[in-house]
């Protein structure tokens, strides 16, 4: 797996960016969000149990995470219209203010070493990039367990300061 201080991998992939088929979709790569933080999550499926939590925690964060200057992107290796045909199905999804990205190649994931060996799908990752693109934060957990949009922005937050941070550092507080 891809860690701290690696570049993170040219991409170029399928977004669905609305739940209306007429504008649902735009090209994505490492240029569309220059010289702002990324926060690139990974997910396994669409129409499961515990990614549509993952999906809902980053929205209800979002604010916080535009706040300070970072795009958040959420991406499986379902196609572009499965994640359209789950965002119309599932009102919680409907009107996610982020788009969701489609790996269906599973280029990606491939170079970023997050693909689950038995299942072929993303490991729950999340990458934290700089405006650089270097890999500041990376994390990944098992296909059962869903990952803390809190914990994310705590470390967007804290990486940020530029200075040391003592653990459980709440976005804001002060540093060492």
């Amino acid at each position: 797996m891809r860690t701290v201080g690696d570049p993170f991998p040219r991409y170029d992939l399928t977004g669905v960016v609305s739940s209306e088929p007429s504008d649902a979709f735009q090209r994505f790569d490492e240029r569309s969000h220059a010289g702002r933080w990324r926060v690139l999550f990974f997910y396994p499926k669409d129409f499961t149990f515990v990614c549509p939590t993952e999906l809902r925690g980053f929205a209800e964060l979002l604010p916080e995470f535009e706040k300070r200057g970072a795009a958040v992107l959420g991406v499986s290796t379902d196609s572009e219209y499965a994640h359209l045909a789950w965002r119309e199905r599932d009102p919680g999804l409907r009107d996610l203010p982020y788009p969701l990205l489609s790996d269906q190649k599973r280029e990606l994931s491939q170079a970023l070493g997050i693909l689950d060996r038995r299942e072929g799908v993303c490991l729950r990752a999340t990458f934290v990039v700089d405006p650089e693109g270097v890999i500041r934060f990376a994390s990944a957990n098992d296909l059962a367990v869903g990952r803390s949009p809190r914990e994310v922005l705590r470390v967007l937050d804290a990486l940020q300061t530029g200075s040391l941070c003592a653990c459980e550092r709440a976005p804001g507080g002060g540093t060492l």
